[in-house]
C-alpha cells in the first residue's frame, strides 16, 4: 500500500479551493423576505390591517352623514371643524390597525424562536445584526405599503358618502397632508417597535401581551384618568409614552388635547423609543444564545 505525500508548502486541491459564495446583506435581505412572505400569519395580519382601516372608515363616514342629516355639526359633537373630518374618517381605524401590525412585527421574530428556525438564521448570519436589520427593513416596507393601500381604499370607499357633505380630504391642507403621511409613519414605527420587542422577549404570547398593553390598554387607561382627574402629571406622562405621544402625528380636526405634545415632536418620541429598543435588541441578539 502506498501513501501520497505532499511537498512542503503545497496544499491539497480541496484546501486550495475557495467557495465562490460570499454572504452579502442583499442575500440576507432576500432570505428574510422569502421567510416573511411564506408565513400565513403575515397575510392574515396584513389583511386584518387593511380590513380594519377600511371598515372603521366606512362606519365613521356613516356616523358623520347621519349626524349631518340630524343637523349635528362636527363642532357640536366635539370633533373640531369640518375641515379635518375627511382625513379623520380615512385614518380613524389606525388605533385598532396598530394592534395588527404590532402582532405582525412581533411574530416575524418570535415565530422563528418557537420553531427553532432562529438557530439556522443566526448560524447563516454569524454577525446577527444584519439579520435583525433585514427583518426590520422587510417589516417596515411592507407595513408602509399596506398602510398606503389601506388609506387609499378608505378614501375610495368613503368619498361617495362624504363628497356631498363637504367632508372630503383637503389634499392642499397642511394638516391633512401631515395626518396622511403621519398614519403611514406611525404604523410603520409601531411595526418596527414590535420587532424589537419580539427579539427582547422571544415569546409570542409575552410580546403580544406587552404590545397590547403599551399601544392600547395603557393609552386607554391614561385617557380615562386624564378625563376624570385632569391632572397635569397624567398629560406629562402621556407625552412621553410611545403610543399616546406617537399618535399625535395622526390626530387632527381638533381631536387632540390642547396640552398634548405636538404632532412631529410626538412622533419623535415614538421614534426615540423604537431606536432605543432596536439598539437593545441588537445587543441582546449578539450576546444571547438562540
Amino acid at each position: 500500500m502506498s501513501a501520497t505525500t505532499l511537498a512542503p508548502g503545497a496544499t491539497s486541491p480541496t484546501a486550495s479551493r475557495t467557495s465562490p459564495y460570499r454572504l452579502t446583506f442583499g442575500h440576507v435581505l432576500r432570505s428574510e423576505w422569502i421567510k416573511f412572505r411564506s408565513l400565513r400569519s403575515t397575510w392574515w395580519t396584513l389583511g386584518i390591517t387593511v380590513a380594519v382601516m377600511v371598515g372603521f372608515s366606512l362606519m365613521f363616514a356613516a356616523v358623520m352623514t347621519s349626524m349631518d342629516s340630524a343637523g349635528v355639526s362636527p363642532e357640536e359633537a366635539g370633533m373640531g371643524s369640518t375641515d379635518g373630518v375627511g382625513v379623520m374618517v380615512i385614518t380613524v381605524g389606525y388605533s385598532f390597525a396598530q394592534l395588527a401590525v404590532a402582532v405582525l412585527g412581533a411574530l416575524t421574530v418570535t415565530g422563528e424562536y418557537s420553531t427553532g428556525m432562529i438557530r439556522s438564521t443566526l448560524s447563516a448570519v454569524p454577525r446577527r445584526t444584519p439579520a435583525l436589520a433585514a427583518k426590520m427593513i422587510v417589516v417596515g416596507i411592507v407595513t408602509a405599503v399596506s398602510t398606503v393601500v389601506a388609506v387609499g381604499l378608505s378614501y375610495l370607499v368613503t368619498y361617495p358618502i362624504l363628497s356631498g357633505k363637504d367632508m372630503t380630504v383637503d389634499f392642499s391642507s397642511a394638516d391633512d397632508q401631515r395626518a396622511l403621511i403621519g398614519v403611514v409613519l406611525y404604523l410603520t414605527a409601531v411595526a418596527l417597535f414590535s420587532v424589537a420587542v419580539g427579539v427582547l422577549l422571544r415569546s409570542s404570547a409575552g410580546a403580544i401581551f406587552t404590545l397590547v398593553a403599551v399601544f392600547f390598554v395603557l393609552s386607554m387607561v391614561l385617557n380615562i384618568v386624564m378625563g376624570v382627574t385632569g391632572a397635569d402629571w397624567v398629560q406629562t406622562l402621556m407625552n412621553s409614552l410611545p403610543a399616546s405621544a406617537g399618535e399625535q402625528v395622526v390626530l387632527g380636526g381638533g381631536m387632540s388635547s390642547p396640552d398634548a405634545i405636538g404632532p412631529w415632536p410626538g412622533f419623535a418620541v415614538l421614534a426615540g423609543w423604537t431606536a432605543a429598543l432596536t439598539v437593545a435588541a441588537a445587543v441582546v441578539l449578539k450576546r444571547r444564545d438562540a
